[in-house]
């Protein structure tokens, strides 16, 4: 593929959630060449890519581009875009190319972006540059990266037959403030359960350090048994 202008340019950054969104996980803005486009063809709307899309395993995060097309939701109208629309994005790698086709489920109207070309290694640059900026974090979004670690660590999933949310490994920012908690969603592997999906809450505090209460707290969920100690959803 041959292009006469010059690639374009992405940049990723965390921004607070805003009020009355989905959820206290911190949103990732994202500019093409320095413009705000979901903001600019969807205004008023919700990102839908939240900081906990970042802390699993790369090829699990939804900008990540491989050479098989991709259709990633990008905003939404604080519900859900099955219903309400929202702008999305499919996404492919194409040799040193990535491109972006876009699409708006919210408003068919409004004029659509030219696709977006991103120079490959540049693209991949900046997610793992997002990904690797803890610069921003409160406490609790430190709870939640080092919980989705510690999973990995302890291969906790695979060893209780439990399957995680898609996205993050299941850990999400439930609350922030003198509330502050995460919250650990998964799926059990036992037909015989009334409802197969269980959740873990961690409160999280500013008396001890953060390292110190997701240890202990991955210490206890590593030695009972999810199907019974895990609270349904």
């Amino acid at each position: 593929m041959e292009l006469s202008e010059p690639f374009n340019v992405l940049s990723l950054r965390h921004v607070p959630a805003d009020p009355g969104a989905w959820g206290s996980s911190a949103r990732i803005r994202l500019m093409v060449d320095g413009v705000d486009v979901v903001k600019t063809i969807h205004p008023d709307s919700d990102s839908s890519l939240v900081h906990e899309m970042l802390i699993g395993p790369p090829e699990t995060w939804p900008l990540r581009a491989g050479s098989e097309p991709r259709r990633v939701e990008l905003s939404n109208n604080y519900c859900d875009t099955g219903c309400c629309g929202g702008v999305f994005v499919t996404i492919e790698r194409c040799g040193g190319l990535v491109v972006w086709t876009w699409e708006n489920t919210d408003d068919i109207r409004v004029p659509l972006p030219p696709d977006s070309h991103f120079d490959a290694d540049r693209y991949d640059a900046e997610l793992d540059r997002v990904s690797a900026d803890h610069s921003w974090e409160e406490p609790v979004d430190t709870a939640a990266r080092l919980l989705a670690r510690a999973l990995v660590a302890l291969d906790w999933y695979q060893r209780w037959n439990c399957l995680p949310e898609p996205w993050g490994l299941g850990v999400s920012v439930g609350d922030r403030g003198e509330k502050a908690h995460i919250t650990m969603r998964f799926r059990v592997e036992d037909s015989s359960l009334a409802t197969a999906f269980r959740r873990y809450t961690m409160a999280v505090t500013g008396s001890e350090p953060v390292e110190d209460q997701v240890r202990r707290f991955a210490e206890r969920i590593d030695t009972v048994d999810p199907r019974s100690a895990a609270q349904p959803e």
